[in-house]
Order: C-alpha cells, then sequence, then structure tokens
C-alpha cells in the first residue's frame, strides 16, 4: 500500500532530528521535512499561503484564529518550542524599573501585541506580580531592526490596548537603549545588551527565578504547536495519530541520545550536571506532549488569551486538538 505524501515545515529542533533524518517514520507517511528555523517566517508561509500540509505554528495565532471561527487548521498536542520567559524582559537600567510593578505607567516594546512569548509574559506578570496591564503604553516593532516583525495576520483585539506602531527608522532595542522606551518584552533580548550597559535584565537571575515558577505554578510555556491543513487532515484523519505517535518517538530518541554522557552529544561542558537539575526540576521527561501531561499550561494559556482580550471566552483545552487514536506515551 502507497504511503502518503506529506510535506512538514519545522525548525530542526533536537527532538525532530531523529524525524528529519527518517530514523523515525510516521506509519502510512512519506514525510518531506523541511528545516525552517525563522519561527516568523514559517508561521507567515503556513498562514498566509498554506504552503505546506503540516507545520509547526504560533499557538497563539492557532488559538484566536480557532476562536474567531477560522477552520483552516487543526493541530496536534506536539509542542516543538516551549521557553520560559522571565529572561526576556528587558529593562533600560535609568527608566527607574526595579520590580515588575514599576512597568506600570511606561513605555513597553513588544515585536508583536499577539506573540506568544507576549501573551505568556503578560500573564506570568499580572498573575504572579499583580502588574496592571492596563496601565502600560505598548509599541510593537522589530526588537533588532526597524520597521515591523514579520507579515503576520493576527486576529484583531476585541477591546483596545493602549498601543502604536514604532514608526521611527530604529529597532525596539535601539529606543531602549536611548531610553524612548523603557522596556521590552519579547521572544529574545535586543542584540545591543551585548554592548550597552544601559539595556538590562529586569530579572537579572532569571534561571533561578524560573525554576521557582516552575515548582510554584507548574507551567513552562508552551511557544509552538503542530498545525495541520484541515481540507488534508479531513482526508486522511489517521494522520493526526501517526504524526502523534511519530513525533514523541522521535523526542524520545533525542533524550535518549541527550543522556549518553560518556561522550557528550552536545557542546556543553556541565551537560551532566545540567541534566541531573532538570531531570530533579521535571523528572524523566522535560518535555511533554499531550493534553493531560500539559493541562496546567494549556489552561494558563487560553486564560491569559482571554483576559488580553484575543479571545472572546476561553477554550476548553481539549477542542484545541484532534482526537488521538489509542495513544498512550511512556518516555523510554
Amino acid at each position: 500500500m502507497s504511503r502518503l505524501a506529506l510535506t512538514f515545515a519545522c525548525g530542526l529542533y533536537d527532538r525532530m532530528v531523529p524525524l528529519c533524518t527518517g530514523e523515525v517514520q510516521p506509519e502510512g507517511i512519506d514525510l518531506n521535512f523541511i528545516a525552517i528555523d525563522n519561527p516568523r517566517q514559517l508561521f507567515d508561509r503556513m498562514a498566509g499561503g498554506q504552503e505546506f500540509d503540516v507545520a509547526e505554528f504560533s499557538s497563539s495565532e492557532f488559538v484566536t484564529r480557532m476562536s474567531s471561527g477560522d477552520s483552516t487548521f487543526v493541530a496536534i498536542p506536539v509542542f516543538p518550542s516551549r521557553v520560559f520567559r522571565h529572561g526576556h524582559i528587558t529593562v533600560n537600567g535609568n527608566a527607574g524599573i526595579r520590580t515588575p510593578k514599576d512597568l506600570e505607567g511606561k513605555r513597553v516594546g513588544v515585536p508583536l501585541y499577539t506573540q506568544t512569548a507576549a501573551v505568556y509574559i503578560r500573564g506570568m506578570l499580572q498573575h504572579e506580580y499583580g502588574v496592571d496591564l492596563s496601565k502600560i503604553h505598548w509599541v510593537q516593532g522589530a526588537l533588532n531592526v526597524p520597521g515591523p516583525h514579520g507579515e503576520p495576520t493576527p486576529q484583531p483585539l476585541l477591546k483596545p490596548v493602549d498601543m502604536e506602531d514604532n514608526k521611527t527608522d530604529k529597532s525596539l532595542g535601539a529606543l531602549l537603549a536611548e531610553g524612548a522606551i523603557d522596556a521590552i518584552t519579547s521572544a529574545g533580548v535586543p542584540d545591543l545588551i551585548r554592548t550597552n550597559p544601559n539595556i538590562q535584565r529586569l530579572f537579572p537571575n532569571y534561571h533561578e527565578v524560573e525554576k521557582q515558577y516552575y515548582k510554584s505554578t507548574g507551567i513552562f510555556p508552551i511557544m509552538h504547536l503542530v498545525a495541520i491543513r484541515r481540507t488534508v487532515y479531513e482526508q486522511h484523519p489517521f494522520i493526526g495519530t501517526s504524526l502523534y505517535r511519530a513525533m514523541c518517538k522521535s523526542k524520545d530518541a533525542a533524550l535518549r541520545r541527550m543522556k549518553i554522557t560518556r561522550t557528550l552529544q552536545y557542546m556543553l561542558p556541565w551537560l551532566p550536571d545540567y541534566l541531573e537539575e532538570v531531570t530533579e526540576a521535571f523528572g524523566a521527561d522535560p518535555w511533554p506532549y499531550g493534553v493531560e501531561e500539559n493541562r496546567r499550561t494549556l489552561e494558563a494559556f487560553v486564560t491569559y488569551l482571554y483576559e488580553q482580550s484575543m479571545i472572546a471566552q476561553p477554550i476548553p483545552i481539549e477542542r484545541l486538538f484532534v482526537p488521538m487514536c489509542g495513544i498512550s506515551h511512556e518516555v523510554v
């Protein structure tokens, strides 16, 4: 029986390498893995032109599209990218921002207000530190170059937000360095942080802060999920389960490889020590897929989207993903 040919665009993460090389193959599928390491480019190509059958996709764009009635894509609970974000809040050292509450009344840059990273940061600031988000003036634009951040097609906000687009000939990072804005919340940090002492992290000890945050909340922010064009899925519904199983196997293979410490698999000299720290914090699998394994994170994310006027009402987590047939995944 012939296998179904599908294109899959995704960053070449360690957890996806076995899938890319063919070490792991999804049952019944001939997968053409297209490595694209620029997320914004990948999302714009998938959302704008539906160039791929399956793709890594922005969590916020997927959920807001679904909430608005856009049924272009379905999703499986595979999360190629997840990142703690305390370390991605930068401030101008002269702006008088010493605590998260000090962000109130300030001008804060953000590459894209609807960016998943920004949603999580605002949710964390509001729920963990009591920051009143309505007291912040947002400036939207690219982090390290002038102009907008990519070519997204975000859903309109359901309530007005105090926000402007950066119309200057400078990047957000340059504006922060000169004091034209007071802080930035982003998926990264400005390049200028390496050379300009005015740019500082709000949480200099972000590693320890993020560990405590996870310990107290159980939230490990999910940036991206895997989206499938609905027309393809409805013609071949088996692909949801097949891809999920294969991606779990690929991740498990990467985990096993990472834990080989007699010869280090990565250019991290103290990897064995770090592995012990990660295992203590997360258990056997620091990067779980599936709905139940990620319920607290997903429910928090949907709550943030609702509170930030990006969706009209919370969506039950189960509705976000296609059903999995006979799935039981344990880390090997």
